[in-house]
């Protein structure tokens, strides 16, 4: 009886959290429209969109929803593939942003735009290439009769400079002048348009069905590899899955928006502590606060220095640094990691 009540009170707070957090994404669209020179209140943005002209309406609807959709469909992407990558490698550690995945995706989409400009608009498809390739290497680099979490992030580290050195490298040999592969570095999303949101919806969509089928998996690698084995589950197909899936969520929002560090891990370790650990719950909660978390990180760099706009990645490794180091001390399984 009591582990019934249980259940319940589990499944009513989680309740109460998905709602608390659609809540506040809904709260902060609303403020991210009404960043910058023209504002609207809410009566009119309605009447603007669905039932008569208003000009102030137009150039939002042209100019920052586009911006705000983006920001919330690779803020659940990045968040989601975090979230899938700690699983395979079974480190909270892990994210994207560290652990060079992020830096080899944006390292291959600026060699297409630099060496094969014609190609550019297979950039996703390179992108996730350059992703899988980069976690291959700190995988196999880290590996000595097993993976340890410290060797692995460390490892990781070294990559993503090594990528991050060799972007700065074709940057100066080309006297910095492709704006566009700056852009992909830069995460810089001013000059999204609707059919980059189409592009991308697409993208979210074909994640989404993945993340759902891979879920069970995720699961399924918490524990050890024989006890996996002894419940009929190959252990090496569940794991490819995973990594597929986490290092094309990461490699689509690279190509689309750029690099950026801290955002898979910091909302995997709050998703936890609010949510739990089954994935099936986990990763749509973590994408939902992932959309949260990196609109308000965009809706900042916007607004702080404004006219001027400071980047969103800049603005997530400022806030994400700390906290993360608040997380670590408080959480004692990172302690130990």
């Amino acid at each position: 009886m009591n582990k019934r009540n249980n259940t319940k009170a589990s499944a009513a707070k989680i309740t109460v959290v998905f709602a608390v957090t659609v809540l506040l994404t809904i709260v902060m669209f609303f403020v991210a429209v009404n960043t910058g020179g023209i504002e609207t209140t809410v009566p009119q943005l309605i009447r603007g969109l669905f039932f008569e002209y208003d000009k102030d309406v137009s150039i939002i609807l042209e100019l920052r929803f586009p911006r705000i959709i983006i920001a919330l469909l690779g803020g659940a992407l990045m968040a989601a593939s975090g979230v899938c990558m700690q699983a395979v490698m079974r480190n909270p550690l892990a994210d994207p942003g560290i652990i060079g995945v992020s830096s080899g995706t944006a390292l291959a989409v600026t060699l297409v735009m630099t060496f094969i400009p014609s190609l550019a608009y297979l950039s996703p498809i390179f992108a996730f290439l350059g992703g899988l390739f980069a976690f291959a290497l700190v995988y196999i680099l880290a590996w000595n009769d097993g993976v340890s979490p410290v060797r692995l992030i460390l490892v990781g580290i070294a990559v993503d400079a090594a990528f991050e050195g060799l972007y700065q490298a074709f940057n100066i040999a080309s006297g910095g002048s492709y704006t566009g592969a700056q852009s992909i570095i830069n995460a810089n999303i001013s000059l999204e348009t609707w059919d980059d949101v189409k592009l991308m919806l697409i993208y979210f969509a074909v994640c989404a069905v993945l993340c759902v089928l891979v879920s069970g998996f995720c699961n399924l690698l918490a524990l050890s590899d024989k006890t996996v084995n002894a419940l009929g589950v190959n252990i090496n197909c569940a794991r490819i899955a995973v990594s597929v899936t986490a290092v094309l969520m990461a490699s689509i929002f690279a190509s689309v928006i750029g690099t950026v560090s801290f955002l898979g891990l910091i909302v995997q370790l709050i998703s936890l502590f609010f949510v739990g650990s089954d994935h099936k719950i986990l990763i749509p909660y973590s994408a939902l606060l992932g959309a949260l978390v990196f609109l308000s990180a965009d809706t900042v760099g916007r607004s702080i220095a404004y006219p001027y706009e400071i980047s969103a990645s800049i603005v997530m490794a400022v806030i994400g640094g700390p906290l993360f180091i608040f997380l670590i001390k408080r959480d004692s399984s990172l302690k130990n990691s």
